[in-house]
């Protein structure tokens, strides 16, 4: 119980700057190519020639396909986190993972400069946008078990540098449009950005070794066992030996010596006790863990299948009401980024209110009403548009309806997240954490396969 009171400090607050920027590398090629969208429709959206006859441009719907391509490598990875992760070192992992994010971007940055007829760009990008996030889900998996090792409030700081990857490309991509650039060239600025991120994202993971808090914890949580371990068999051979030392004294002159001698029936409740503290310590199956935190698994799935099964496949082809330059800024503003702020700011709410409580039958409750959002939400000024009528044109109406759309998603997944790991033992907390990361997973993926109906249906 000692073992922690001669930890270093954290000098400059340089671990948690560290894993503030590991968390904000993770979520950023996700929010760079999401918040892009408008780049990626203009060079999709081009009118094609055939035997000098202009022909309809192909409707690409790439929206849908970068979320489904986006979240099925999430999916994918944390099914073989098992298999990959006993095999492949944690170092490896990470700055394995972050140098080919690094040169998938690079990709990028050169296709903004290459002409490319649509269908082959479309393939390409979809390609990418399926292996960045495919190394993306190995990184944050890995980043999730580095920042576990360390004191709870380093996991705040790593998912509140995730909260802000967003808003961080948001505002990249405001400063890009503001520029007045040529379009090529706003572009280019744009995709260098997140090249710059998650280079210093991969000097910040190779500076942690460097630092002494860092190592502290890193290398304690190998040792921590073989401690435990060691005390264990030494109380248990002190309780095998007491036993013999009363019998010593008894046998030299004490009746009341001999009267505490446990004889053979005291070695065998020392052994009794021994195996009943190591079964205590093994840890439950994943079903009776999964059958403990079912209803915080619902809700984390049900959460992000309704935000991913609109945002940003049908937010996205929101338009403004007003005409002149605010179009350009409009979905930039209105969709992303007060999409992230409102998520961003809902997820550190959590931190001073924590309500329902976890046993209340309110919360799942609550998570299930979010469901309204999505026919609000089409019915919003959607073009193009086939079947429903628009019933909040004005953009403040939309504004709103995000506001509160990303407010609730991001309070309802971190309260989700953290309730779990409270309703298992402490022996069962890693487990349980795995189990609402598949969750999450598979409600990123579900939500993205129902993006492609709820957009035609609009």
């Amino acid at each position: 119980m000692n073992g922690r009171t001669d930890a270093p400090q954290d000098r400059g607050c340089l671990v948690g700057i560290c894993f503030f920027i590991l968390g904000l590398g993770t979520l950023l090629p996700w929010n760079f190519f999401m918040t892009a969208l408008s780049y990626f429709q203009s060079r999709l959206n081009t009118t094609e020639w055939s035997n000098g006859t202009a022909t309809a441009p192909t409707e690409y719907y790439f929206n849908n396909w970068m979320t489904l391509l986006s979240q099925l490598p999430l999916l994918v990875f944390t099914l073989l986190n098992s298999f990959l992760y006993q095999r492949v070192s944690e170092a490896i992992r990470v700055a394995g993972s972050l140098v080919f994010i690094l040169l998938l971007f690079l990709l990028t940055v050169v296709l903004v400069k290459v002409p490319m007829d649509s269908d082959r760009f479309f393939s390409v990008t979809m390609a990418t946008i399926w292996f960045i996030n495919s190394f993306s889900a190995v990184l944050q998996g890995s980043l999730f078990g580095l920042v576990g090792l360390l004191p709870q409030k380093f996991s705040a700081i790593f998912m509140s540098g995730q909260g802000l990857a967003g808003t961080f490309a948001a505002i990249a991509m405001l400063l890009a449009i503001a520029s007045d650039a040529e379009f090529d060239t706003a572009a280019l600025g744009y995709f260098i950005t997140p090249c710059v991120g998650t280079l210093v994202t991969l000097f910040s993971y190779l500076l942690l070794p460097r630092l002494e808090f860092a190592r502290y914890y890193l290398k304690k949580s190998n040792k921590y066992e073989a401690g435990a371990t060691d005390e264990l068999l030494k109380e248990s051979c002190i309780s095998e030996e007491k036993p013999k030392d009363h019998a010593n004294g008894s046998a030299a002159g004490g009746a009341a010596e001999a009267e505490v001698d446990p004889g053979p029936e005291g070695h065998k409740a020392a052994f009794l006790s021994l195996e009943q503290v190591e079964k205590g310590q093994a840890k439950a199956s994943v079903m009776e863990v999964y059958k403990k935190i079912r209803v915080m698994a619902f809700c984390v799935t049900f959460v992000f299948t309704v935000t991913l099964s609109v945002f940003p496949a049908v937010t996205a082809d929101v338009r403004t009401s007003f005409t002149g330059k605010w179009e350009r800024f409009f979905i930039s503003v209105c969709c992303f980024l007060v999409f992230n702020i409102s998520d961003w700011f809902g997820r550190s709410v959590t931190t001073l209110v924590q309500w329902p409580p976890k046993e209340s039958r309110l919360f799942p409750l609550l998570v299930v009403s979010r469901l309204a959002f999505v026919p609000l939400l089409m019915l919003c000024n959607v073009q193009k548009r086939s079947f429903l009528p628009v019933l909040f044109s004005h953009d403040a109406a939309f504004a709103v309806i995000m506001t509160l759309f990303a407010l609730s998603s991001g309070y309802f997944v971190c309260l989700s997240m953290s309730y779990a790991p409270q309703l298992v033992e402490q022996k069962d907390a890693e487990t349980a954490g795995a189990l609402m990361t598949f969750f999450l997973s598979l409600g990123l993926s579900i939500g993205a396969a129902l993006s492609f109906p709820l957009r035609a249906l609009v």
